[in-house]
């Protein structure tokens, strides 16, 4: 055995800390040396210093006395310091891979390579997921998988540790972004960056606009253009159109896609719709100037430079096997009825209890992208879990599941919904207060159907990890709180999960542009099926 010294990254929260030891202990066989709070541990291992560096996601380099190696994971962040303030393509070439020096990042990386694409609310952070997967003791060629995948970042971090990936998700604009991104971990940046040169350089020619007609606009089904027309000034849905057009020119389906994710991500901030509002709530802004062309050659150029650094930085990737589904989590046994009990590892960030709007928040991109036409968005909407909309038909049917399907829930969950209900009556609680009830329920009513269907996808010994938050209400003007975490943590138990001990985390600081919509409090639940 041979002593081996690592050193963690220095800005890592504290349960950063906590996994990036067990990542350590799980991939070396062995347990850290060193006091918890300093940064350099040491250990005494026969693993090959080489899989280390390679494979540990909280760590910035390990080394022995004769050898020292920056981790992978820690170049790849580094790439993000290189195109940050915008570099020349060509440059960016020569430089990479990085030869000796790196620079390495003094604070939290989320966004290298795929994973900065697309703003995306309740985003998983890369290195957690990473770690994760080590923890489980997956190896390369093992199947990872995440039922609700949300933009991909499961999938492209199983990809990037030579991992089989499976994604579902109900929201078509997830399934296409998620994709995407592992799409463009193999892409051929030679390709890449020629289909952006001519893109760039066909948008930025002068407009003759003499026989104008919105030819990708007029495509569009008669009510989803009805729609759009209400949220985009006529000026705007010309310029989108005029993009739409040249994209419609790019023949590599990689490139292709990476473009359409990038005018997606700028709908938002070029439409009436308010920028920061989780729904879609019109602003009307007559009085600013807004230039579409302008947002999206800036989006596009910054996601291809952080791709293309990215790619120069990797080298040659192998091809990856990964599969990003439309489909229902509940139903997630019978999606994957062909890997049944063969799943490594599950790694999944379940929506909270009456949380967020998750459609609703991406309906001018589904829209405008042809994704779901503007008609299906209500009932794809009421089956999504965690919805806080219900109708009187879906209230009545899983009030009634409360009394025929009573043993499947815990009792804890029915003393809370009993409570929410007390404390509302004889109130004047709104329609949404009134109707929480049915809405817990039906939340915990789909998320065990989630987790039965995990436990049966698993292989015996799997490990399910599921990152979720609490959240609270007001019935009868009080604050009741909903300890979400610990109600699906019974869930599971009555289920037959092992459960191990839970991880708290310290929720960070979000960037993106629903941090106002953030919980302050989340968990990692770790879920394990019984071996045989």
């Amino acid at each position: 055995m041979k002593k081996v010294s690592g050193k963690i990254k220095e800005y890592i929260q504290p349960f950063e800390r906590t996994l990036a030891v067990k990542e350590l202990n799980s991939i070396a066989k062995a347990k850290p040396l060193g006091n918890p709070n300093e940064v350099d541990f040491t250990i005494r291992t026969n693993t090959q210093l080489k899989l280390l560096a390679e494979r540990l996601a909280y760590w910035e380099s390990v080394s022995t006395s004769t050898e020292s190696r920056v981790t992978t994971q820690s170049k790849r962040e580094a790439t993000v310091n290189i195109v940050r303030n915008g570099i020349d393509l060509d440059a960016l070439k020569s430089i990479l891979p990085f030869k000796r020096e790196v620079p390495l990042p003094n604070r939290r990386c989320l966004r290298y390579g795929t994973h900065g694409i697309h703003e995306y609310r309740g985003k998983f952070f890369p290195q957690l997921v990473r770690s994760l997967i080590n923890i489980s003791g997956t190896t390369k060629g093992g199947l990872v998988a995440d039922p609700m995948s949300g933009s991909g970042t499961t999938m492209v971090e199983a990809n990037l540790l030579g991992c089989k990936a499976k994604g579902l998700d109900m929201n078509p604009l997830s399934v296409y972004i998620g994709n995407t991104k592992c799409a463009l971990l193999q892409a051929d940046p030679s390709k890449l960056k020629a289909e952006y040169i001519n893109v760039r350089e066909a948008i930025l020619q002068p407009e003759g606009r003499n026989n104008f007609s919105l030819k990708y606009f007029c495509s569009l089904p008669e009510k989803d253009q009805e729609y759009l027309k209400s949220w985009f000034c006529d000026e705007v849905l010309r310029e989108l159109d005029d993009i739409a057009q040249i994209l419609g020119t790019v023949k590599y389906k990689p490139a292709k896609d990476l473009m359409w994710v990038a005018l997606s991500n700028i709908l938002r901030s070029v439409s009436w719709q308010k920028d920061d509002d989780l729904r879609v709530r019109k602003e009307v802004r007559l009085d600013v100037e807004i230039d579409p062309k302008k947002e999206f050659l800036e989006e596009l150029a910054r996601s291809v430079r952080a791709i293309l650094a990215f790619l120069y930085q990797n080298g040659p990737m192998r091809k990856f096997d990964f599969e990003v589904l439309t489909g229902d989590a509940r139903k997630c046994a019978k999606v994957w009825d062909d890997v049944k009990g063969k799943i490594d590892v599950v790694i999944t960030s379940p929506p909270y209890a009456t949380a967020l709007p998750y459609l609703d928040t991406d309906r001018l991109s589904l829209i405008y992208l042809g994704l779901l036409p503007r008609p299906e968005h209500r009932s794809r909407d009421l089956m999504m879990i965690g919805n806080r909309e219900i109708t009187e038909s879906l209230k009545s049917e899983y009030l009634l599941r409360l009394v025929d399907d009573r043993h499947k829930l815990p009792e804890s969950i029915h003393a809370l919904i009993r409570k929410i209900e007390k404390q509302n009556k004889g109130t004047n609680a709104g329609f949404r207060r009134r109707n929480l009830p049915a809405i817990l329920a039906k939340y915990f009513f789909d998320m065990r159907d989630v987790l039965f269907g995990v436990y049966t996808s698993l292989k015996p010994g799997g490990i399910a990890y599921f990152v979720v938050g609490n959240n609270h209400t007001i019935a009868g003007g009080q604050r009741v709180d909903i300890w979400t975490a610990a109600l699906l943590t019974e869930i599971a138990a009555s289920l037959k999960f092992k459960v191990h001990e839970s991880i708290s985390m310290e929720m960070l600081v979000s960037r993106d542009i629903f941090k106002k919509n953030a919980s302050d409090s989340e968990k990692i639940l770790v879920f394990q099926k019984p071996a045989l």
